[in-house]
């Protein structure tokens, strides 16, 4: 779901992720039936990055960029292969091997958030080099797109009293949405998902030239490291999740805790800009939260011209909203850009929350100039598919989620959905409901993850929890926890924002000192609040 996009990048439209012998490599694969040979990966686990400086606009100082190759199929591994992008800061104290990153989404692309944030994670250069990559699908590792929209030019919002009065239409406008996804995407797209994404992560260990795997995960990316742990158990070294995922809930039920996650961050916001007298939506925070559906709705009916003769929708707006809640750090500059839109019509500030402006929450704003190459360079983001964040990211959940609606599910249950999702937010309703009938029209995704990512047998990883988040319910944390079993070590981030890393200090700290120094919290510990904000001491 997008709520759950620890890069706060979203793209236009309804925007909405050594040599080894065989013998060895047998005991590091995914079980499977007994009289089910085990396909021959040898070439894969040979490779050694080749680091070199990364070309392109203005790349960071330091930063490196490689590829690893990985099987489109490792079932086949002969029908073909991709290249995964990478880039990395060389560790500047003493190595004690690298540490792998992901910054959630799904969508996000590992390496344009590496090279624009950086220096929130030097820190570990004192004992890892500090590596990110773009997961298939994504960035410049054969990225996903829908074509014009992420929505394949269908344009549906589920949740409108026009699609409630001809649900089949809804169905149509999905359908066509899944062939337009799959035509413009190529075979990358069956492929897909969080558990062939945690397979290329051991291939990219070994070409790192590590015996276990070192990695932090926000939001999204802590699915990503937990289906790891499950799948490669033995090679699970130092690993921290930050803003934890869910392992069991439904797609659906996602998208409603989303929802209203996003509905209290937007009622945060407003209690704060009200207080503003330059708050476009005035002093009253009940007023300010009608007039913020007044204008969704009314954009919706009548969208604004932008500045490139295109047009700005409610949806577009909501997508903005999304990006910009994430984090209180964002708050001014939200303000500032819906004090644009409403009192000039000028568009121009929310399309840079709406249309990839941001990096992680807490993060500093993204350089749009660059994006990663698989080449190993970074080249102009124009080479990258606009929609190919939120394109990846509905292909990464559907391919996770084996729930898929029927037609008739869909044309039976789509006014109670509604109803549910409009309770859970009459603002972010809508749009999440969208994104979770998108499913519809693919195949049906794995069960691997509710059925097999459960009571782990590797070293203590840490869970990070923060109780304001909006994209990741705490309860979560606790659950995963409980999941995973006697491995998990929760600490409690009494804070707000999504994922506590780079807005609490109490937080950097306790992840750094399991990370560098294997010191972990005591399990159930917890940091405070600072003024509100999550920046615990």
């Amino acid at each position: 779901m997008l709520a759950k996009l620890s890069p706060r990048r979203a793209v236009r439209r309804h925007a909405v992720a050594g040599a080894i012998g065989l013998a060895m490599l047998g005991a590091a694969l995914p079980a499977t039936a007994a009289d089910d040979p085990q396909p021959d990966l040898t070439r894969f686990y040979r490779q050694k990055v080749t680091w070199q400086a990364c070309e392109g606009v203005q790349p960071p100082d330091g930063l490196q960029c490689g590829k690893v190759t990985v099987p489109l199929d490792y079932a086949r591994p002969g029908a073909g292969t991709l290249d995964l992008a990478l880039a990395r800061y060389r560790a500047s104290g003493d190595k004690r091997g690298s540490l792998l990153l992901n910054f959630g989404g799904p969508g996000g692309s590992g390496v344009s958030e590496l090279a624009t944030s950086g220096d929130d994670f030097m820190d570990l250069t004192d004992g890892y080099d500090v590596v990110s990559f773009d997961p298939r699908g994504v960035g410049r590792s054969s990225p996903v797109s829908c074509g014009s929209d992420p929505y394949g030019g269908s344009n549906v919002t589920a949740g409108t009293d026009e699609t409630l009065r001809d649900p089949n239409a809804v169905l149509r406008q999905l359908k066509a949405a899944a062939e337009a996804c799959a035509k413009h995407s190529g075979p990358v797209l069956s492929h897909i998902g969080t558990v062939n994404v945690s397979r290329d992560m051991d291939v990219i260990r070994q070409a790192l030239g590590d015996d276990k795997l070192n990695y932090l995960g926000f939001s999204y990316g802590t699915r990503l490291g937990a289906v790891y742990a499950a799948q490669f158990p033995d090679k699970v070294g130092r690993v921290a999740l930050d803003g934890v995922d869910t392992l069991t809930e439904s797609v659906t039920r996602q998208g409603v805790a989303g929802a209203a996650g996003q509905q209290t961050a937007l009622e945060d916001f407003l209690d704060w800009c009200v207080k503003d007298i330059a708050c476009p939506f005035g002093q009253d925070p009940r007023t300010a939260r009608e007039a913020v559906v007044r204008l969704v709705r009314s954009m919706d009916e009548d969208p604004v011209p932008t500045a490139f003769s295109g047009e700005f929708t409610g949806q577009d707006l909501v997508a903005a909203l999304s990006q910009g809640l994430y984090s209180r750090d964002m708050w001014p500059s939200l303000e500032r850009a819906l004090a644009l839109l409403v009192e000039d019509g000028d568009t121009r500030g929310v399309e840079a929350f709406a249309t990839g402006g941001f990096a992680l929450p807490g993060l500093r704003q993204v350089r749009q100039e660059t994006s990663p190459s698989a080449d190993g360079g970074l080249v102009d983001q124009e080479d990258v598919p606009l929609d190919n964040l939120p394109a990846a990211l509905m292909a990464i959940n559907c391919a996770d989620d084996p729930d898929r609606p029927t037609a008739r599910e869909i044309t039976r249950n789509l006014d109670r959905l509604r109803a549910a999702y409009e309770e859970a937010s009459p603002v972010f309703g809508p749009y999440r409901l969208t994104q979770v009938l998108l499913c519809y029209g693919r195949p049906k995704g794995t069960d691997f993850i509710r059925e097999k990512v459960k009571n782990v047998d590797t070293p203590k990883m840490l869970l990070v929890g923060t109780r304001g988040d909006p994209a990741t319910p705490y309860r979560w944390t606790v659950q995963t926890a409980k999941r995973l079993g006697p491995s998990a070590v929760v600490l409690d981030n009494k804070g707000e924002g999504h994922t506590g890393y780079t807005s609490s200090k109490c937080v950097h700290r306790k992840v750094d000192d399991f990370l560098l120094y294997g010191t972990l919290p005591a399990n159930g510990s917890s940091c405070g609040s600072e003024n509100g904000v999550g920046a615990g001491q």
